[in-house]
């Protein structure tokens, strides 16, 4: 079934005075929503004990957890020394999140830096190649390993480029960001057949199997000319995408993906209104 869930704690989240991330299970889980994402964003710091604690709070209240990995990493950089690091940002993450008891794990791809934007990509591939046999060594292909579409031009994480990355072996899947699209593209996401284009392009590439319950980053976010600039809240009436497009297609296509909000502070709020979009139109529809 489609799930909604907030990226972190939203303001509303200390503003009502809680502080701890176990106490976040309850928060999301009595406003209705599903699932919730732990960003390691600056880094792995986590203890055995705490990771352990957080699986246990979630489960308890029947939330499922996914894990954001460190966001520096960098499978195009040519520096194997620093590759390595990018292998152990992975790894590091996806054993926290088996300790969390979740199932997904989302990563940045890589940065176009100097080199040509082909030999980035090509070093990025051959790279995520050796993240697949360390992925297997390790015992951890029983998770989904997420490669995310990216806001900046220079950034490695076009559609295309995505479904490339994910035909290098099942254990990945797709998280498509629409807001990252919508920015690199200079807002291109405004229909639903803007929407249903690109997966139906990610169909056609992985199977409808593998895309049924892919993993979904949503948010409003500025962009300019080299694409992304910052995050924004639902309230924002400049910048899209629109979620409600996105929702018809989702159900045209028989999609029931995980959708995290990221938006700027208002995260859970914005889960919630996309939950109420998709269950109030979804009876409107007819395919």
């Amino acid at each position: 079934m489609i799930k909604f869930g907030p990226s972190g704690n939203s303001e509303s989240f200390f503003a009502e005075g809680y502080e701890h991330t176990e106490d976040a299970a309850a928060f999301v889980a009595k406003r209705g929503l599903d699932c919730f994402e732990y960003s390691f964003g600056r880094g792995v710091r986590i203890t055995e004990g705490k990771a352990i604690s957080i699986g246990e709070a979630f489960r308890k209240e029947g939330i499922e957890i996914s894990v954001h990995a460190p966001y520096f990493i960098n499978f195009a950089n040519p520096d194997d020394e620093m590759a390595a690091k990018s292998y152990g940002y992975v790894l590091d993450s996806a054993k926290a999140l088996k300790l969390m008891r979740g199932s997904r794990l989302v990563f940045h791809p890589a940065t176009e830096g100097k080199e040509t934007r082909s030999s980035a990509f090509s070093r990025t591939l051959d790279r995520i190649k050796i993240l697949r046999e360390y992925i297997y060594l390790n015992g951890l292909n029983d998770l989904m390993f997420c490669p995310e579409t990216m806001g900046k031009l220079a950034q490695i994480g076009t559609v295309e480029e995505i479904a490339e990355i994910c035909l290098i072996d099942p254990v990945f899947t797709p998280c498509v960001d629409f807001g990252h699209v919508n920015a690199r593209e200079q807002g291109s996401l405004k229909s639903a057949e803007d929407y249903r284009v690109r997966l139906s392009y990610l169909i056609e590439k992985l199977g409808y199997e593998r895309m049924k319950h892919f993993h979904v980053h949503f948010s409003k976010i500025m962009y300019g000319a080299k694409g992304e600039i910052k995050h924004l809240t639902f309230e924002d009436t400049v910048y899209g995408p629109e979620f409600e497009p996105l929702a018809e297609a989702l159900h045209e296509l028989k999609l029931e993906p995980y959708i995290v909000s990221e938006s700027a502070g208002t995260q859970a709020e914005d889960a919630m209104a996309m939950k109420r979009i998709y269950f109030a139109e979804r009876d409107s529809w007819k395919f």
